[in-house]
């Protein structure tokens, strides 16, 4: 990881831990959790709003502005709007996303869920991310959280990330070996 990865990471979760004890303390975490999905989609939808947050061009008292404006008509909570006001003032608006991921796994954890990572090749049917979710739970032993996306270069099946483990079905994984395979041989 490189250094500046690593700071990044440090002061997110310096302010993820704090904000999580902040919400869980005031039994809010659903209320910060909501705010995180705002953020998340505000981040993913607006190029201003990433720009406001990446960029030292802005001043402190810009970000400082603009997040005091931005705040309530997002509808984030007092606590969520206040931590992002102090990040303003320190200059360090640009680790909002992986605070959100920081926040995020503190959630989880706290309810007892894990986040699975889900590439398929096709969209999979509601019935098959059911199916999914429950043989992942009787796996992992807790409840578990899907992001599914579609990857059609993986041909078929699916790349399953749970935590550290990875399980790749895919016919692109498959293809790969058996050309691995191959090459040892000949």
């Amino acid at each position: 990881m490189s250094e500046s990865a690593s700071i990044s990471t440090g002061i997110a979760s310096r302010y993820a831990t704090a904000v999580f004890e902040l919400a869980r303390d005031g039994n809010a975490l659903d209320t910060l959790e909501r705010d995180i999905e705002t953020l998340e989609a505000s981040l993913s939808d607006s190029a201003d709003f990433r720009d406001l947050v990446h960029s030292p061009v802005y001043s402190r008292e810009q970000q400082g502005n603009a997040i005091g404006a931005i705040a309530p008509k997002m509808g984030l909570s007092d606590m969520l709007a206040n931590t992002l006001l102090l990040m303003a003032s320190k200059r360090r608006l640009f680790v909002l996303p992986q605070l959100l991921a920081g926040l995020r796994a503190r959630i989880a954890d706290a309810k007892g869920e894990v986040t699975a990572d889900v590439r398929s090749a096709t969209a999979l049917t509601a019935d098959q991310e059911k199916a999914l979710a429950e043989a992942l739970k009787n796996s992992v032993g807790k409840d578990v959280k899907m992001n599914v996306t579609v990857d059609e270069s993986l041909i078929g099946g699916l790349v399953v990330k749970v935590g550290s483990k990875m399980i790749d079905t895919s016919i692109r994984s498959k293809l790969a070996a058996l050309q691995n395979t191959m090459k040892e041989v000949g």
